[in-house]
């Protein structure tokens, strides 16, 4: 649902005026969506970023999104001032929030778990497929381990475990199962990994 948002005049703090405000849509839990888009001047963003604020807080909004994308990054220090955090981040675009309703806020947390995979991969003469790792920690060390890797966002955890099997032994699986899952505490990088054994199918046969 659009929002309806137009220029008109507004009663600012330095009095009325003729100001565009910012374009948004609503969602689903009574806030605010702005994506920009087109480049603006920090201090025309201001003025309209003030304007709408009043305005939807008028209006009983409750949380407000601002999208930025990297070439807008000059107006990041205005909306921080303004009372907005940052949320998150890709590499396009920094996600910034505010909730301008009465407390507690209800605006979700970042995501906060990254998915790897470790395969199980065994033959019909119940061989395990173990790898030495050619990069990382593990390198040079002769360890020899399971397959192991990272699930691409957007990315189905078995099809993630094909993939990395495929990528690492040149081998064809077919998934079979989840066999468990764990999580452990990466406090380096601030994120909780989860990490989950899967069974999978070689080109011949695997079992458990």
């Amino acid at each position: 649902m659009s929002l309806s948002i137009d220029s008109s005049s507004q009663v600012l703090e330095n009095g009325y005026g003729h100001v565009e405000l910012l374009s948004g849509c609503n969602d689903e839990h009574e806030g605010v969506i702005v994506n920009m888009e087109k480049p603006m001047d920090s201090k025309v963003f201001l003025t309209a970023l003030r304007a709408s604020l009043s305005l939807w807080r008028k209006q009983g909004k409750r949380g407000v999104w601002i999208k930025l994308p990297i070439g807008l990054a000059n107006l990041i220090e205005t909306a921080v001032k303004e009372g907005f955090c940052y949320h998150h981040a890709e590499p396009d675009y920094l996600m910034l929030v505010q909730w301008i309703s009465e407390p507690p806020s209800t605006i979700p947390a970042n995501a906060t778990h990254r998915v790897v995979i470790g395969a199980i991969v065994m033959n019909d003469k119940r061989e395990l497929l173990v790898v030495q790792e050619k990069s990382g920690k593990l390198k040079g060390t002769g360890i020899w381990k399971i397959p192991t890797g990272q699930v691409d966002p957007g990315e189905d955890i078995f099809k993630a475990a094909v993939r990395e099997v495929k990528e690492e032994t040149n081998i064809d699986t077919e998934f079979l199962e989840i066999l468990g899952f764990s999580g452990c505490h990466l406090r380096s990088i601030q994120l909780n990994q989860l990490s989950r054994n899967l069974d999978f199918t070689s080109a011949s046969q695997t079992y458990a």
